[in-house]
């Protein structure tokens, strides 16, 4: 055996022990990984959102010296000839009373017609948080001054919301208060003017849930699913394009009490990006694997993709955001270990599946 050779195999045996590395790094569907920065003015970041403006893609997460510090803002990213720009702060938590709140979960949103919407929470803690709505007529350049939004009002609370055939802009959204983990839907005809709410849809005790994402099926099906701390996905239906829902339930998707992200493909298959993987010790645990799974009816679910496999990682790779293009491609992005933002960009028409039986991901 040559010198080269055995480097070269001594150079893959230590990538496959260093924390955080990807797992499928070399399968056919995966296009381009990449981090959105390698350096920031903050040491910590989390809950990322992306977005497709006219202009390029556009990318959003809270960075600080840690989750909940009052010195967290929101920080935007913009992609230039396929370069991202560095992190610029964009909103703070400023301004409230006499006190400094930090701010959380930012969720980008390009209508059909209209400005790049970016929503934000601020506020102490999830439980006593309240929602913020900033927007960009120049792809997120330059921003409007933040306004907040309407009493019970949250917007979207981690996933982007889905644009309906009527225009209206429905938002899967959820609070964390005394009642417990309760999802909700919000909706606006008229980019944020104005609002309507549901009230609940579980009781937030015996199933408790958070952060949907919408997913469209047809005949003006919707279904979302998302977060629990049951330790399974849940997902709830809509057969009339979300003024109603049906029984939430739990799938057959495992879930470790961390922040899912799912997208209806133009070929009509759902997307899931998620950790396959339960909870145990602490708040992180569980959050590797990060996965992406496909399905072609919402129930029955295919194992795509590993995006990272690190189970010593003391971070792990969570709140994943996923859309698709223009150009049909799919981008994902994600907390890589509370340092970094990842960026991959996959190729659905390339991911191999394989069935996931009993909840097991595929060997």
């Amino acid at each position: 055996m040559n010198r080269l050779k055995r480097l070269t195999i001594a150079l893959g045996v230590i990538a496959l022990l260093l924390p955080g590395r990807a797992a499928l790094a070399n399968d056919p569907a995966i296009i381009k990984t990449e981090f959105i920065f390698n350096t920031a003015p903050f040491p910590s970041c989390h809950a990322s959102t992306i977005v497709e403006t006219p202009s390029g893609l556009v990318a959003a997460w809270f960075g600080g010296t840690a989750e909940r510090n009052p010195d967290v803002c929101i920080y935007v990213s913009r992609q230039v000839n396929g370069v991202w720009t560095p992190p610029v702060a964009v909103a703070n938590g400023l301004g409230f009373a006499t006190n400094r709140f930090p701010t959380w979960n930012p969720v980008l949103f390009q209508p059909a017609r209209g400005p790049l919407l970016l929503f934000y929470k601020v506020g102490p803690k999830p439980a006593a948080w309240w929602g913020m709505l900033t927007t960009s007529t120049d792809d997120g350049k330059t921003w409007t001054s933040a306004r907040r939004l309407p009493e019970g009002i949250l917007g979207p609370i981690k996933n982007k919301p889905v644009q309906l055939a009527n225009g209206d802009i429905l938002c899967g959204s959820s609070t964390e208060g005394d009642s417990g983990w309760r999802v909700h839907f919000e909706r606006t005809p008229d980019l944020g003017a104005t609002w309507t709410a549901s009230g609940p849809v579980n009781d937030g005790k015996t199933l408790k849930a958070i952060q949907p994402s919408i997913l469209f099926h047809p005949g003006n099906r919707l279904q979302a699913v998302g977060r629990t701390d049951n330790n399974k996905l849940f997902e709830i239906w809509s057969p009339d394009g979300g003024q109603n829902w049906g029984p939430m339930s739990l799938a057959d998707l495992p879930n470790p009490d961390s922040g899912t992200d799912a997208v209806t493909l133009r070929d009509g298959r759902q997307l899931l990006v998620y950790n396959h993987n339960v909870r145990t010790g602490s708040h992180n645990k569980g959050r590797s694997p990060l996965n992406v799974a496909v399905s072609a009816d919402g129930i029955t679910w295919s194992a795509a993709l590993v995006l990272e496999d690190a189970p010593d990682a003391p971070n792990g790779f969570a709140y994943p955001a996923v859309i698709q293009t223009r150009d049909g491609l799919v981008h994902i992005t994600y907390t890589w270990e509370r340092k970094r933002i990842k960026h991959v960009v996959l190729d659905p028409a390339k991911l191999v599946l394989q069935p996931i039986v009993n909840g097991a991901w595929p060997q």
